[in-house]
């Protein structure tokens, strides 16, 4: 008996379409809800605001991929610039499986578009950053050609670090 895998596809998200605002904004908060996004629910604040404040964002750029009608999962990119390679980059801020489509290449085809998107814009590289204790998570980027940031050994990998405001 064969298993059958439905087709997932991606699609480039256009925040103008109430579809794409909500499968962006139901995905966030389920990733929001997962203890390694924080094991809380959007604010209600940001939840009324995202999509507008987005639209404002001229280097915003997601995916999301649909499965059985539905969609399964979102990659949310922001552009950057590497003052090094004086190219661009793209960084991943945000990728979201749900839950019960995990272990299934969502995240691995919505990595796949982002890297496909920053190729044609001659960006030098990716980024992205996980949490130390996220090991799926990590085994999958590193399967996908991620590694840590490190210029030299002597000098170690890099540490994100924030302020908050």
């Amino acid at each position: 008996m064969s298993h059958h895998r439905p087709a997932i596809t991606t699609i480039a998200v256009d925040l103008s379409r109430p579809e794409h605002a909500s499968d962006l904004l139901r995905l966030l908060d389920h990733y929001a809800r997962d203890p390694m996004g924080g094991g809380r629910a959007l604010a209600d604040k940001v939840r009324a605001t995202l999509i507008e404040r987005l639209r404002e964002v001229p280097q915003f750029l997601a995916y999301l991929a649909y499965g059985d009608g539905q969609a399964v999962g979102l990659i949310n990119c922001f552009w950057g610039f590497s003052t090094f390679a004086a190219r661009p980059l793209l960084n991943i801020h945000d990728i979201v499986v749900d839950a019960g489509w995990r272990g299934r290449g969502v995240g691995r085809q919505l990595l796949a578009a982002a890297e496909a998107a920053a190729r044609a814009r001659g960006s030098c590289k990716l980024t992205l950053e996980v949490l130390e204790g996220n090991t799926s998570a990590r085994a999958a980027y590193a399967r996908c050609g991620f590694a840590s940031y490190e210029l030299d050994p002597a000098t170690g990998r890099a540490l994100f670090m924030e302020k908050k405001l």
